[in-house]
């Protein structure tokens, strides 16, 4: 009998969910074929089945032939829904091709593969991944149900061939994270049934924290250089800004001062001081908050801002192996080492 209670509150949508999960096996490429892809009526398709059984018992019951003649001709009108429906989606590859990392809170971008080889073109294709936690969302997606769901899913309206779309996966916490289920469906021709299909991809990726700015970073962020005249000098902490001269073709980018440019003065170079004395050190241990989530986050702001400055820096977390030199961590520089320190961000336990 202690069974029966615990049993009964099973909510039905996670038995079809672990239903559907093993009908398609996780992989990073898909067919939709008949063992996964599904056909029932839409809500407008349930008012054409109400009329189909009133024109029948109408017909029957008032032995109207007319009535029966109706009722039959809108059954064939249905069958034939029914299989342009399902045919319309059956036979559909989907192939992940990149999935981007993001900070907590902040949407991964999937890059997907669509490849139909129909002779028919596909219309009306609806591709959108499922919310990873919907009970704690759910307030909130009430308030912003119908601009979220314009921007979480992509309407396919003609797909033959191959094409290239991207969706969005709204994040929550820091860590690895599995996709969830991408729902693909359609109600074309006559929006009388509804096919849909779930595909479940195998690759994961990583959340890294969401930046929080500190006190700290305030040595590694040089501000007022963009106020500098042309030759101007400005020293901050170890004389790590020290001039400003025009830029010559092939530089890098990342050492423009997009400030003059902005305010149309012409583009210049910014020029640091001896590169030794302008290394800095990303350390878990010196970040002022007490809470190990907060320091992480901490660390992401230096490492992103570190990275925009172009400053050569490492960065040195809590389970590094304990020594004596900070400078064993690895040292770099750009956008490049800064999108790796937030991956190791990600993955710090």
């Amino acid at each position: 009998m202690s069974l029966l209670p615990k049993a009964l509150t099973v909510p039905a949508t996670s038995a079809l969910s672990r239903w559907f999960a093993a009908r398609s096996p996780k992989s990073d490429s898909a067919t939709l074929n008949l063992r996964n892809v599904y056909i029932f009526f839409s809500r407008e398709g349930m008012l054409f089945a109400v009329l189909l059984i009133i024109t029948f018992i109408a017909g029957i019951n008032y032995g109207n032939n007319l009535v029966l003649g109706l009722c039959f001709y809108l059954v064939s009108v249905w069958l034939i829904s029914f299989h342009v429906t399902f045919a319309h989606i059956s036979g559909l590859k989907v192939h992940l091709i990149e999935v981007t990392i993001a900070e907590a809170g902040a949407p991964v971008w999937v890059t997907l593969q669509l490849r139909s080889e129909s002779r028919h073109p596909r219309r009306q294709l609806l591709f959108s991944f499922e919310q990873l936690d919907q009970e704690t969302d759910k307030k909130a997606s009430k308030k912003i149900k119908n601009s979220a769901d314009s921007q979480q899913s992509v309407l396919v309206t003609r797909l033959q061939g191959e094409q290239i779309i991207r969706l969005p996966v709204q994040t929550h916490t820091r860590g690895q994270l599995e996709l969830p289920r991408l729902k693909i469906k359609t109600v074309y021709p006559l929006g009388i049934m509804r096919a849909w299909s779930y595909v479940y991809f195998a690759r994961t990726t990583w959340v890294y924290p969401k930046p929080e700015v500190f006190d700290w970073q305030s040595q590694y962020t040089i501000t007022s250089q963009e106020d500098l005249p042309v030759g101007g000098q400005y020293r901050q902490g170890q004389d790590d800004f020290e001039r400003l001269d025009n830029y010559i073709e092939g530089e890098s980018l990342a050492r423009v001062s997009w400030g003059h440019v902005a305010r149309g003065q012409g583009m210049f170079t910014k020029h640091f001081a001896d590169p030794v004395g302008h290394e800095q050190t990303l350390d878990y241990a010196d970040m002022p908050a007490a809470h190990h989530e907060q320091k992480l986050a901490q660390l992401a702001y230096g490492a992103m801002r570190l990275g925009e400055l172009g400053v050569p820096f490492n960065m040195r977390l809590s389970n590094d192996a304990v020594s004596d030199k900070l400078s064993d961590a690895p040292m770099g520089e750009g956008d490049a080492f800064a999108q790796a320190c937030l991956l190791r961000l990600a993955k710090a336990p």
